[in-house]
């Protein structure tokens, strides 16, 4: 299926957000901010829907592969460019924590009185995983999202409490002497994926920052450090999927973020371990086997998954 560029207008009245609205090709927050909006729609009426939430310095083309996939199987998918990213206003900027759930809540909103007979899902990859955890447990401070459940991909929950004492000290002298510095990352040798094509694809992109503010960095660790601490509230039904060769979010704050999960509510998350994933999951080599997983669990949630990899999910050093 194409990407579309074209839903109908929607809007949302009253309420918090009777000013936001989706529009032919952007959505359009509360505050009259313009955020770039894609969707890819399957024909006929859709069995599911899901608001995809980008990572940090992508934007919403991010969802392309799976947007595609997930419309043969009569899913619909919605994505914008966050504020700060893609061609959404202030990119490089960091918007702040609330501002970004908030904008998911009303986006989520809008989707439900669209579809008000399927069910909404927002899938979130790393920063977008973080802002879901955040959004549902409240600790945002915005309005928790109108969502059915959730799929967190890769979630960013790597905060302070999970970095060295060098690498918190530098981080708060960059942010205070000097927050408008920008930083490439080329030193840290970090494979985001197996997918070397897409990968050149994002580094010939000009809408993906390659230089990002020190500013947004600390945000961006503010936020994470905020998804950990969530997790005792996060109790919605959920997948969380994982890469054994994650290099942007480890292992350690991983099986933190699992453990903290509501002991009572944990058989509402279903964990699936991809022995050959890296960080971009659904970008990888084997994206399309983890976007079918995506696609089975939203419209046969009881069923195994059919890549297998929820049926021994141990995070890092599992035999």
């Amino acid at each position: 299926m194409h990407e579309s560029r074209n839903p109908d207008t929607v809007s949302i009245s009253p309420g918090a957000a009777s000013q936001s609205r989706l529009t032919g090709d952007a959505f359009i927050a509360e505050d009259g901010a313009a955020l770039p909006l894609r969707a890819w729609l399957p024909k006929g009426q859709a069995k599911a829907v899901v608001l995809a939430l980008h990572g940090f310095n992508d934007y919403s083309n991010a969802f392309q592969a799976a947007g595609a996939q997930l419309a043969k199987d009569g899913i619909a998918t919605y994505a914008y460019d966050q504020r700060g990213f893609g061609a959404a206003p202030n990119p490089g900027r960091w918007a702040g924590t609330w501002r970004l759930a908030q904008d998911m809540a009303e986006a989520s909103r809008l989707l439900k009185a669209r579809y008000p007979r399927a069910k909404l899902f927002i899938l979130g990859e790393s920063m977008g995983g973080a802002l879901a955890v955040t959004g549902y447990a409240g600790t945002a401070g915005a309005e928790r999202p109108a969502a059915d459940g959730y799929i967190l991909s890769a979630p960013a929950v790597w905060g302070r409490a999970s970095m060295n004492v060098f690498e918190r000290t530098a981080l708060w002298m960059s942010y205070h002497v000097a927050p408008g510095w920008t930083l490439s990352g080329s030193s840290l040798h970090i494979l985001a994926s197996d997918n070397i094509e897409m990968l050149r694809g994002l580094y010939h992109d000009p809408l993906v920052i390659k230089e990002t503010r020190v500013d947004a960095i600390h945000g961006l660790v503010d936020l994470m450090g905020l998804a950990l601490e969530s997790a005792p509230k996060f109790d919605a039904k959920a997948l969380l999927l994982y890469g054994a060769h994650d290099e942007v979010i480890p292992p350690a704050p991983m099986r933190k973020f699992i453990e903290s999960l509501p002991e009572t509510d944990k058989p509402n998350i279903r964990i699936a371990y991809y022995r050959n994933g890296y960080h971009m999951l659904s970008r990888d080599l084997e994206g399309s086997l983890v976007i079918s997983d995506m696609a089975s669990w939203m419209l046969h949630p009881k069923s195994r998954l059919p890549s297998g990899a929820d049926i021994r999910p141990e995070i890092a050093g599992a035999p």
